[in-house]
């Protein structure tokens, strides 16, 4: 596979490369401008060291500790041992995809200059990524307060040969022991040096890197609800009406306004929007109605969380951090991950609400009296089931992510003797998005794989047709799932419409509202 090359500069990496470097299929470097800052703020730390001077991080305990000075001869154990004692990560290794997150986001926040390490070290991080060498990391055990350490210790554990690797296809596919995933890249184990474990445990590039993939996430299945509700829409054949765009002016919410645009846009040149006019219907259900203001809500939240992690995806959140400027070195809390949870939380909500519409989409779908439709969307009702228990199922993973979508980030327990005595829950927040964007993708699917089978439903050969973009769509949905003529075993077509939710493959009207396309 060829590698598209990607240079990242410090404070000024883009949400687009964060996508590309959660996809893969990049080759990283950082600008070389990178190397002089670093450089410089190594400087301080040696003289620190040379000067004997007592500064939090370098020549000092840790935590509760921080009072106890380390002399010379043992700085090197005392930053091996930082990076061994804190190795007590728990659970499932963080998937691939969120690992290359990890370490491109720490080489960006070492290589801002403020960390006074070696500049090898965040190239080493580079050339595990760049090999395709994925450090096995526990996903649980960080409350995203003194940045991530558990889970960043287990990175550091590879770097200085201890841990564990999983090495690509081309070398095998093993998980092997750190110092032999590293004489794979053709480096030796590192010795680390003053402040070098301590910067390579504070951070929070874990939490930040499943935010993001999170993020990523919902960008998705936002777009394929949209896409969803649209077929819903055309199912019902409901009105087109509530997204003029002169009703989403007048309030004025931007991402209402991009939602109903995206709408008009899908539905533009549709026949069986004007074969309906005069019907005699009203208004229609909220879930329809009303997609242009819930969805707008979501996208709002989506962009605001965007626009938080991309800040601390560029961001130096070592402590201390060190002052070339002034040779200092000053100790705060860059570390305390709160921006990370409140980000990870409102991307929660948007996945909740997302799941939640769609769900009602369903049920509006399967009921005759409101839709006109067939009931349960199947000819031979009683005979057949048809969509009853996929919506049951649908139900059930909307009401889970409700509970999901509890916020994490209000909730602290204190740690290391009540040092640190409030945190953020970061990680949590964040590594839950996971399982919500999955149980909200199946929701998305099971409504497109409904709203297909409506529109079908009431098809012959000379009814009108729908917009380009939807029929298009539609045949794209008819190539993963067949028609339900009858009952038969429908677990195969969620997995399908999951994945087709997850992919997002579509149409440049919804992929370009989205923060990561925009």
């Amino acid at each position: 596979m060829t590698l598209t090359a990607l240079t990242l500069d410090p404070g000024r990496v883009s949400l687009a490369q964060l996508r590309a470097i959660h996809a893969g299929g990049v080759r990283l470097a950082l600008d070389a401008a990178t190397a002089a800052p670093m450089q410089a703020a190594q400087a301080v730390v040696q003289r620190i060291v040379d000067h004997d001077e007592v500064v939090y991080g370098i020549n000092t305990g840790f935590g509760k500790l921080a009072s106890t000075k380390i002399g010379h001869d043992h700085l090197a154990e005392l930053q091996r041992n930082l990076v061994l004692s804190h190795s007590v990560g728990t659970g499932e290794p963080l998937a691939p995809s969120v690992v290359r997150l990890v370490l491109a986001t720490k080489a960006v926040s070492l290589a801002r200059g403020h960390s006074g390490v070696r500049l090898a070290l965040a190239d080493a991080l580079l050339a595990l990524f760049n090999a395709g060498v994925t450090p096995v990391i526990p996903a649980k055990g960080s409350v995203g307060a003194s940045g991530d350490l558990a889970p960043l210790a287990h990175l550091a554990c590879v770097l200085i040969g201890e841990g564990a690797a999983q090495l690509p296809d081309s070398m095998g596919g093993r998980t092997v022991p750190g110092a032999e995933a590293m004489r794979a890249i053709g480096l030796e184990p590192f010795v680390l040096g003053p402040k070098e474990g301590l910067a390579l445990l504070n951070g929070t590039q874990v939490s930040t890197a499943l935010a993001l993939s999170g993020l990523f996430g919902a960008e998705n299945v936002f777009a394929s609800a949209l896409m969803s509700g649209a077929l819903s829409l055309e199912a019902i054949q409901g009105s087109i009406k509530p997204f003029d765009a002169r009703i989403h002016a007048a309030r004025g919410q931007p991402g209402q306004i991009a939602v109903a645009g995206a709408v008009r846009a899908l539905l533009e040149g549709s026949g069986i929007v004007p074969s309906h006019a005069d019907c005699g219907r009203v208004q229609d259900p909220y879930s329809i109605r009303c997609i242009p203001q819930v969805m707008g809500a979501c996208l709002d939240n989506l962009a605001h969380a965007a626009r938080v992690l991309v800040i601390e995806a560029n961001a130096a959140s070592d402590n201390p951090l060190v002052f070339t400027d002034t040779g200092e070195v000053i100790s705060g809390g860059n570390f305390h991950a709160e921006p990370v949870a409140f980000a990870a939380d409102i991307i929660a909500l948007a996945v909740s609400e997302v799941g939640a519409i769609a769900e009602r989409r369903i049920a509006l779908l399967l009921d005759t009296g409101l839709s006109g439709l067939p009931p349960f969307l199947v000819r031979d009702g009683g005979l057949n089931s048809g969509f009853m228990i996929a919506q049951v199922t649908a139900a059930a993973l909307a009401s889970e992510n409700k509970s999901l979508a509890h916020p994490a980030s209000v909730d602290s327990l204190p740690t290391s003797a009540n040092q640190e005595d409030h945190v953020s829950m970061a990680t949590f927040a964040a590594r839950r998005l996971a399982d919500m964007v999955n149980n909200t993708a199946v929701v998305v699917g099971i409504e497109a794989m409904a709203a297909a089978q409506g529109i079908e439903l009431k098809r012959s050969v000379s009814s009108p047709r729908s917009s380009v973009r939807i029929e298009a769509e539609f045949a794209r949905i008819r190539e993963r799932v067949a028609f339900v003529e009858r009952d038969r075993y429908l677990a195969p077509d969620l997995e399908a419409m999951r994945l087709w939710a997850l992919k997002a493959d579509l149409p440049d009207a919804l992929l370009n509202i989205l923060p990561s396309h925009a």
